[in-house]
């Protein structure tokens, strides 16, 4: 950070390379699809990251201020997404090539396909209705495997918060769950 502050555009680039991955799959994860919209978020992601990088000042891990820039543009994102959103069922490719946003099942059995597909929107759906400290509390945790302390620092609570959330998250979800869980 401090050589991207100093206008060295290739340290961006490797900080861009080596982050993409977790920022894209936490945008996805709290946005629910893999679009154009989670492309859209995790580029101003990085233009605020690029913006900020001569005032840069190491005071928390770089993840936990990375992914506190994160959280902030997905909330901005969300409040300003129409209400009735819904993601399309096929996106063009760069190459121009239409695609289906629908994952290829056709592995499974008709019975499985049937389960997987029910459970994974159930899965979502449970997900997206989480308030929103709740849902990326618990994406940093599962998903990120972010520590409690990491995670109190990304949404600038304590500790205890972070637990009562994922305690209430995870209580949520079993409950929208349940009937998988049996």
């Amino acid at each position: 950070m401090s050589r991207t502050g100093g206008g060295d555009d290739e340290a961006f680039r490797l900080l861009v390379h080596r982050y993409q991955g977790l920022i894209y799959g936490t945008i996805a994860r709290m946005l629910g699809n893999q679009g154009a919209e989670t492309e859209d978020v995790a580029q101003q992601v990085f233009m605020r990251v690029y913006k900020a990088a001569p005032r840069y000042t190491p005071t928390a891990k770089f993840t936990t201020w990375l992914l506190t820039i994160c959280r902030n543009c997905v909330f901005s994102h969300l409040k300003s997404r129409p209400k009735g959103h819904h993601e399309p069922l096929e996106h063009e490719t760069e190459d121009g090539v239409t695609e289906s946003t629908l994952q290829d099942e056709a592995t499974l059995s008709a019975g499985a396909q049937v389960l997987h597909t029910e459970m994974e929107q159930a899965l979502q759906n449970a997900l997206n209705e989480l308030p929103e400290n709740q849902r990326i509390a618990l994406i940093l945790r599962q998903f990120e495997q972010m520590d409690y302390e990491q995670i109190g620092k990304v949404l600038r609570v304590s500790v205890p918060s972070v637990k009562s959330l994922l305690f209430r998250a995870r209580d949520t979800m079993r409950k929208a769950l349940q009937k998988y869980l049996e």
